[in-house]
C-alpha cells in the first residue's frame, strides 16, 4: 500500500499533474511486475532444490489456477495479496511478454485511476 499512499500524497500536494503521477505509478508498478515475470521464467529450473520456495503441490495448484482463469487473471495483479504470485506464475507458464505487459498495465493503471478519482472527490 506504500505506492498508493505516495500517489495520493503527490496528488494532494498540488505540485504534480495527476495524469503524470498516475502514468508514472502505473508504468513503474508494471515494470516491477516484469521482474516477477522474469523470475518466474527462470525459477522453475530450481524447483527440485531443497530451498525452492514452493512445494511441488503448491506449484501445481498455482499452475492449475492460472490455467483455469488464464491470462485474464493478470488484471488482478494489483491485488495486495496474491497479485505478485499471479505475475510470477505467468512467467513460469511462459505468458508472452506483450500480453503480460498490456494486462498488468491495465490492472495496475485502473487501480491508480480509481485512487486519483477518489482523491479528487470524483467517487
Amino acid at each position: 500500500m506504500q505506492s498508493e499512499a505516495i500517489l495520493v500524497g503527490l496528488i494532494l500536494s498540488g505540485d504534480y499533474s495527476t495524469a503524470a503521477v498516475v502514468a508514472v505509478a502505473s508504468i513503474g508498478n508494471t515494470l516491477g511486475a516484469v521482474v516477477n515475470w522474469a523470475l518466474g521464467r527462470g525459477i522453475e529450473r530450481f524447483r527440485n532444490r531443497r530451498w525452492f520456495p514452493a512445494s511441488p503441490e503448491k506449484l501445481e495448484k498455482a499452475r492449475n489456477w492460472y490455467h483455469r482463469y488464464g491470462k485474464w487473471s493478470l488484471l488482478l495483479s494489483w491485488l495486495p495479496i496474491g497479485g505478485d504470485a499471479i505475475t510470477v506464475i505467468a512467467g513460469v507458464l511462459r505468458e508472452p511478454l506483450p500480453t503480460f505487459l498490456l494486462l498488468v498495465f491495465i490492472g495496475k493503471g485502473a487501480r491508480y485511476l480509481v485512487l486519483a478519482a477518489a482523491t479528487h472527490g470524483l467517487l
